[in-house]
């Protein structure tokens, strides 16, 4: 399907349909149910450069419209990514992307320099929503200084596709969009989840175990389609969309406010085969209106 081909700087895609990292596992533990190879990109779980054991249970909280989860990045580490998983990937022909994640400039940047060794990995994700131990927790996405920092740290450390992915819980995301384009980023997702919390009125306490957690699915999907259009508006860097995507039409809309690619989340939970009907539903939907490329819609709204 080359009219489904699209690139993200120097990353080739055979179509825009990638999944969203944390909501796939490997991508090894659909390959019963899914063809891998007909997905344009898989992004692996969160990866740190030592293992994590993640956040305490509950974790995860059924919300209308969506869910929250602060599963806590759990993974056994880049070295057991580099060595175990990464070999049972290398002969599935998709665009393998790891998602890199931190707690200092240092860490970001030693976990993508190992990640760069790897030939069939082209590109990482770098999730800047994580807290900055040296400074207080805050969320290194959240300001213009700590973006820059954690891009510039692993720009001089990996030499291939760089995408950084945004969060939400900002009060100008063009504007930290702008510091990571300027830092050296390749290309930027989003959005990441929101904040939220929820409450058992028969406990009279909070679900998740440590308060707060992500909010994602069809509920913050207006919210990522404002901002895709504002940062597509802010910087000249391709754009991945994601939020809440559970149908052909739902990726369509990301697309034409302006992101070249879109990602799958919550949805692979509801149907593991969402992926594959997204792709076939966009391949229908430029058939039935006689468009011969998918980059002819992207950023057709203003």
């Amino acid at each position: 399907m080359s009219r489904l081909n699209v690139n993200i700087g120097a990353l080739q895609l055979k179509n825009p349909v990638m999944t969203a990292s944390g909501t796939f596992g490997y991508g090894l533990e659909y390959q019963d149910l899914v063809p891998l190879d007909g997905i344009g990109g898989i992004i692996v779980k969160g990866t740190t450069l030592l293992p994590r054991q993640g956040n305490d249970y509950p974790r995860m909280a059924e919300t209308p419209m969506g869910m929250l989860n602060c599963v806590g990045l759990q993974n056994k580490g880049v070295d057991y990514f580099c060595e175990h998983i990464y070999p049972q990937l290398e002969p599935i022909d998709t665009a393998w992307i790891v998602n890199v994640s931190g707690s200092s400039p240092e860490d970001y940047a030693e976990c993508a320099a190992r990640v760069d060794t790897l030939e069939h990995v082209p590109a990482i994700e770098l999730n800047i929503s994580c807290p900055n131990v040296k400074d207080g927790g805050m969320a290194f996405g959240v300001t213009c200084a700590g973006a820059e920092s954690v891009v510039k740290a692993v720009r001089q450390r990996y030499h291939k596709t760089l995408i950084v992915k945004l969060s939400p819980n900002v009060t100008d995301i063009a504007e930290i969009a702008r510091a990571v384009e300027a830092a050296g980023a390749d290309a930027v997702s989003l959005i990441n989840t929101l904040m939220g919390t929820a409450v058992d009125i028969e406990r009279r306490r909070r679900v998740l175990s440590i308060g707060t957690g992500g909010l994602s699915g069809p509920c913050v999907k207006p919210v990522a389609l404002r901002m895709v259009l504002q940062v597509r508006k802010a910087i000249g860097l391709p754009i991945i969309g994601l939020g809440g995507i559970m149908t052909a039409r739902d990726a369509i809309e990301f697309l034409m406010c302006g992101a070249t690619a879109i990602q799958i989340g919550t949805a692979n939970f509801i149907d593991p085969t969402t992926t594959i009907k997204v792709r076939e539903g966009i391949n229908e939907w430029l058939d039935q209106h006689n468009i011969a490329s998918v980059q002819d819609i992207v950023g057709v709204i203003e």
